[in-house]
């Protein structure tokens, strides 16, 4: 793995991230686990923190019932603990064991791009491609989210694009387990740039179908990925 950046570049772009509001963001189960995962991994609830229902309720003005099944999600992700018949408890989640997720992160999605670059179709390399090109834009616009939207989609190209159903299975169950920490990179300053420059050495390699270059581009990018979201890991451990 790369090395981490320096504390004081870790300490700036903490404070810039806890300076930020997180924002409701409405009162579906989708919402409500992004948002409960977004405050888990940027500190704002932390680990043995207690989740009650009824305050989790209330704050996203729904019933308990939709609470549960959020609960639930964020346990399945491994953010969250819950014992029957008590409350849900943020986990600790180390560095050593995101790592290790990251890990083999890493190595799924660059089996992915070399066999995307091998296997992708004429159509899907020019979709691929359009739609890299066309984030530009968000990146230019600094649209975080919408950005992580993109992000999502991109990756899910690759994923699909190397034709292995099994694979595809494999990734896309860890990427859910990895998404919020995934998700909190873009927070970080300049990160959109970076993410899109990785991506952009990746399409290259496939329109090439240079299956190494993509693989190692891929792996490298998670990497990367994994470096800028450890800041939020390690905070929370302080």
């Amino acid at each position: 793995m790369h090395v981490y950046a320096s504390v004081n570049w870790q300490n700036h772009s903490l404070k810039q991230v806890r300076r930020r509001e997180i924002i409701r963001t409405g009162t579906t189960v989708e919402q409500m686990v992004r948002a409960i995962a977004d405050m888990i991994v940027t500190g704002q609830i932390l680990p043995g923190d207690k989740l009650d229902e009824i305050s989790l309720a209330a704050r996203f003005e729904v019933s308990r019932t939709p609470v549960r099944e959020a609960l639930r999600e964020l346990g399945a992700m491994g953010l969250v603990d819950r014992e029957p018949n008590r409350s849900a408890v943020v986990t600790n989640v180390t560095e050593t064991y995101l790592h290790s997720m990251f890990e083999a992160m890493a190595e799924l999605e660059g089996v992915c791009a070399r066999l995307a670059a091998e296997r992708m179709t004429v159509d899907e390399r020019r979709m691929l491609e359009i739609e890299h090109r066309a984030s530009a834009r968000l990146v230019h616009q600094g649209a975080e989210e919408d950005y992580a939207v993109h992000n999502t989609e991109f990756h899910t190209r690759l994923y699909r694009g190397a034709h292995n159903e099994h694979i595809y299975e494999l990734v896309t169950q860890s990427r859910a387990r990895l998404a919020p920490f995934r998700r909190a990179q873009f927070r970080l300053p300049g990160r959109l740039a970076k993410s899109y420059d990785e991506h952009d050495i990746i399409v290259t390699a496939i329109m090439r179908a240079d299956g190494a270059a993509a693989a190692k581009a891929a792996y490298s990018h998670v990497e990367i990925v994994s470096d800028a979201s450890v800041v939020f890991a390690s905070a929370r451990e302080k």
